[in-house]
């Protein structure tokens, strides 16, 4: 329901490169013990320091309602954890819930998207099956109150709001421009898969496209679905489209890039602070992979999990990578429980491909670069997120310009083209 931009802030500023979930609780259960039976000298001189500062802080700040031990412990643990890197966090109960929803591919809610245009929150896309689906809510519909209440201008309160727990009702006021009527509808909120997958459709000249625009739990799924119904219509060759994709599990990139490699193949592998920490994920592919020419499209805003996909596939030689160099965010963050519904979101291992190369901090270079403007990538980003606007005079009235040329498409498909005829 976020445009495709602030998904993509939002799920790397959470760390949608995630490996989610380890028994960390169990673990912090015997951090005391291992305590007490081998002391820890700087541990206990650093903890004891901190101490007495949140002491004096919580006894001489000119504002004690802001000053509350609970209050400076989460300040302090922000400051501890968010300072490491950039995906590194401490989630208060809200943010680790949002992480959890995002990774899992599910959340509560009416299963809409929305995006603000022309100064009013309009739905984009009813997913189908969906309460909104369900009630009748169309593409251009106007949400303009909420529970009775006006939606005011910020996006992810209008977000906050329409999502909430299964079986929770929402009362929406609703305006359709095209009729000019007004309607208030009555949803009971259901768990929404989010569709990850879109835009399958076979190009001129048989080439068969794929666009992923994030990871989650149920993008593997998806991902083959596509990729079997284009096989049912004959492709020769096949575009996967990861510009503008922050990630998500590596699970889900292993699932993706499956595929393409044999039984027991390495894909990718994770390395810790250890020797020992190293895990390589391998592929379980039944049969035979799949033989054809591969396109893959990346920009600077693909990042984890789709550069694992891009970085595998160029590396193996499985396919020709087209754009520009991805974002460079190679890193693993393991989702520690903590008490209250909270989490420690903290970076423990670097992704390789299978030669050894690292993603982090260096993204991974296209074979054919195809750079794009500002402009251009800002009309793209918005003209790839709504394939099934197909009009051009719906485009126009939608989007206020006309559809622009995908250069970096056209020279996938190009490249594809002459790959097919090296093949004969």
């Amino acid at each position: 329901m976020d445009t495709l931009r602030g998904m993509f802030k939002r799920i790397l500023v959470l760390g949608t490169a995630a490996a989610l979930a380890i028994c960390a609780y169990l673990g912090a259960q015997r951090m005391p013990a291992s305590w007490s039976l081998f002391p820890n000298k700087d541990l206990d001189r650093s903890a004891d320091y901190v101490r007495d500062v949140l002491k004096m802080v919580n006894e001489n700040y000119v504002d004690p309602s802001a000053s509350g031990y609970e209050a400076l412990a989460r300040l302090s643990l922000h400051g501890m954890v968010d300072s490491l890197d950039p995906h590194s966090e401490f989630l208060e109960a809200k943010d680790n819930q949002e992480l959890e929803e995002d990774l899992d591919g599910e959340y509560g809610g009416i299963g809409v998207e929305v995006e603000m245009r022309k100064g009013a929150f309009t739905v984009v896309n009813p997913i189908e099956g969906s309460p909104g689906d369900k009630a009748g809510m169309q593409v251009g519909d106007q949400i303009l109150t909420i529970d009775g209440k006006p939606v005011g201008t910020s996006m992810d309160n209008v977000v906050d709001q329409l999502r909430g727990k299964p079986r929770t009702h929402v009362r929406l006021g609703l305006l359709r421009p095209s009729s000019g009527g007004r309607m208030d509808l009555d949803l009971v909120r259901e768990v929404v898969k989010i569709v990850s997958v879109r835009g399958v459709r076979v190009l001129e000249g048989g080439t068969g496209y794929i666009q992923v625009r994030e990871f989650s739990d149920h993008t593997g799924e998806q991902f083959s679905d596509a990729l079997n119904q284009l096989l049912k219509k004959g492709i020769d060759s096949l575009v996967i489209d990861l510009r503008n994709n922050p990630g998500g599990p590596i699970d889900a990139a292993v699932e993706v890039a499956e595929p393409f490699f044999k039984k027991d193949e390495l894909i990718v592998y994770t390395q810790g602070r250890r020797p020992a920490d190293r895990e390589n994920y391998l592929s379980e592919t039944e049969g035979e992979p799949l033989r054809m020419p591969v396109a893959v499209l990346v920009n600077d805003l693909t990042a984890s999990a789709a550069e694992i996909v891009a970085g595998t596939l160029k590396d193996t030689g499985r396919a020709v990578i087209v754009g520009e160099r991805s974002y460079g965010k190679g890193s693993v963050q393991t989702i520690f429980k903590l008490k209250n519904g909270e989490g420690l979101r903290l970076t423990t291992a670097y992704y390789f491909t299978p030669s050894g190369t690292r993603i982090h901090g260096k993204g991974v270079s296209p074979q054919v670069e195809v750079v794009m403007t500002q402009e251009e990538d800002r009309k793209l980003e918005m003209q790839t997120a709504r394939p099934e606007v197909t009009d051009p005079v719906d485009f126009k009235d939608r989007f206020g310009f006309d559809p622009i040329a995908d250069r970096q498409l056209d020279a996938a498909v190009e490249v594809l083209r002459v790959a097919r005829m090296l093949d004969k």
